[in-house]
């Protein structure tokens, strides 16, 4: 039997945080709002749902910026309250959901009722392989042609990488990457982890023509 997923889920709206099944994201909460929602969830199952703000379409009402449709539920694994105030966390990913429908506001931060049905494969254990060879190839292109500053963009332990089993290479690689907002999201509603590791490679593929076709542009 599977985790109990709860229907309804406070909201988490952060630009550029990609939460994945499997994966962990550290987390530094300030906001009073977002104090209150892990304040909350730790009372009450310690779920919470990474959702990314979507700056494509106009905001729904006033005060409130727009979400993509697809989220990842994710469970408080870790926790720390510093004497600012402040709290650290680690967030577990366990399935992606869709937004049915946003609730009312309470206690200051978002909620919605959402859906798993459309993400029953990230329940299981057991992912389809993926082409590691052209991925790690791709990622040592893609930090080639950014020179010096490639390897602090990422942080690579490529020791660790090789040994890393697929889905945990792919994850890292996705949540780690220097990726736009779209480009992650695109990462999170891949259908599975073989077309995920093929975005992956697609991404820093064009990143890599892109560069060299503007270092090919000057004299």
């Amino acid at each position: 039997m599977g985790p109990l997923l709860p229907e309804t889920l406070p909201l988490f709206p952060l630009t550029g945080a990609l939460l994945l099944p499997r994966g962990q994201l550290p987390l530094n909460i300030f906001e009073p709002r977002y104090l209150t929602m892990i304040e909350d969830a730790l009372g009450v199952g310690r779920m919470i749902g990474m959702i990314q703000p979507c700056h494509d379409v106009p905001d729904p009402i006033p005060d409130s910026t727009a979400i993509y449709s697809v989220g990842c539920l994710g469970k408080i694994v870790e926790f720390r309250e510093l004497e600012d105030s402040r709290f650290l966390v680690t967030l577990a990913g366990i399935s992606r959901f869709k937004v049915e429908e946003e609730l009312e506001i309470e206690r200051g931060y978002r909620r919605a009722a959402v859906d798993y049905s459309a993400y029953k494969v990230d329940l299981s254990e057991q992912q389809p392989p993926v082409n590691r060879d052209a991925l790690i190839k791709g990622l040592r292109h893609f930090l080639d042609l950014n020179g010096p500053g490639g390897q602090e963009m990422m942080d690579v332990n490529w020791d660790a990488l090789e040994q890393a089993p697929d889905e945990d290479l792919v994850n890292a690689l996705s949540m780690l990457g220097p990726f736009e907002p779209r480009e992650k999201q695109a990462l999170l509603e891949a259908v599975s982890l073989t077309q995920r590791a093929e975005t992956l490679i697609t991404m820093m593929s064009m990143a890599a023509l892109s560069h060299e076709d503007g270092s090919s542009g000057h004299a």
